[in-house]
């Protein structure tokens, strides 16, 4: 591998395991690589590479610290974590980065033809990027292993008609365990997430408390940027505690201002949406009418 300060970007599976200097991929778009082959390899421990692939990760005894995005991958105590199409992994260890467990790589095109393609677009647990991997328990552990298992029976076999169909339903399997777990641990984390929820909607009230919205309309990112943690997992989070996602809320502190300046001042509809940051007047009223059921003006007119 490449050292230090070297950023390489990995487009195929074949790409990936030259780079490792791993053996000739089984297939050409999915491959199932154990961590003791990968510590093999011969690295000053600084390393960055751009994975144009998903990728799931089953980690044990993990030494070392895995720079994920923009934080500290939280391996420590998880096991599981999973990237998407585009994500940089880097490391700083100093060649002291070791772990044992299994690496799940298929490319984007794997998918295709496949419900799953356009339903993993949505798993926001591929785009958390700053220290949130998913923590399992002993019995967890062995359940999520049996599949990879499964997983490495059929990548080892020799491929034929069926062998797509049934690595894409033992990868569906392990979604959903993925998705169950990371409900779960929405829950058992609370004490840590639920500072979160907090400085949201601090961050929230200041920004919308502001008389004149002149920086435009208060967008996710911005938020999810100042928290340090990704707009997928922001979203989720605030689902799961408040059953609203970071727009909905967004949305819902919009309207609860533009409801006092509709019944307290003498404004125009089109002022009170410039003030909110809207760009148009007619994008205010939409909104206004999909969360309200009515028009800014027929509001109003509720309190003449």
């Amino acid at each position: 591998m490449k050292s230090k300060n070297s950023r390489v970007v990995i487009n195929t599976i074949s790409d990936l395991h030259q780079l490792l200097g791993l053996n000739r991929p089984l297939h050409p778009l999915i491959s199932l690589v154990s961590f003791d082959d990968v510590n093999k390899v011969e690295h000053d421990g600084n390393f960055s590479i751009v994975l144009n692939l998903y990728t799931i990760s089953l980690k044990k005894n993990e030494q070392g610290k895995l720079k994920y995005g923009q934080g500290h991958y939280d391996f420590d105590e998880g096991v599981l974590g999973m990237t998407s199409p585009g994500q940089m992994l880097s490391s700083n260890n100093n060649g002291q980065y070791k772990v044992s467990g299994w690496w799940l790589l298929f490319h984007p095109d794997f998918l295709k033809n496949y419900p799953l393609a356009k339903a993993i677009q949505k798993m926001g647990f591929f785009s958390y990027d700053v220290n949130e991997a998913l923590h399992l328990s002993e019995r967890e552990e062995l359940q999520l292993e049996k599949i990879f298992q499964n997983i490495a029976v059929e990548y080892e076999n020799a491929i034929d008609i069926y062998s797509q169909d049934l690595m894409i339903a033992q990868l569906e399997v392990l979604l959903n365990y993925v998705k169950r777990y990371y409900g779960r641990q929405f829950i058992t984390r609370k004490t840590i997430n639920q500072p979160v929820v907090a400085k949201f909607e601090n961050l929230l009230n200041q920004y919308i408390q502001t008389e004149y919205l002149v920086d435009g309309l208060p967008t996710v990112k911005y938020f999810s940027d100042r928290l340090n943690v990704s707009p997928h997992y922001l979203s989720d989070l605030l689902r799961k505690y408040t059953g609203q996602n970071t727009q909905q809320h967004i949305h819902s502190k919009l309207i609860e201002k533009a409801k006092a300046k509709l019944s307290t001042t003498d404004l125009t509809v089109g002022e009170i949406a410039y003030e909110l940051g809207f760009e148009h007047p007619q994008s205010f009223n939409k909104l206004f009418k999909r969360k309200e059921n009515m028009t800014p003006i027929d509001y109003r007119q509720l309190f003449n």
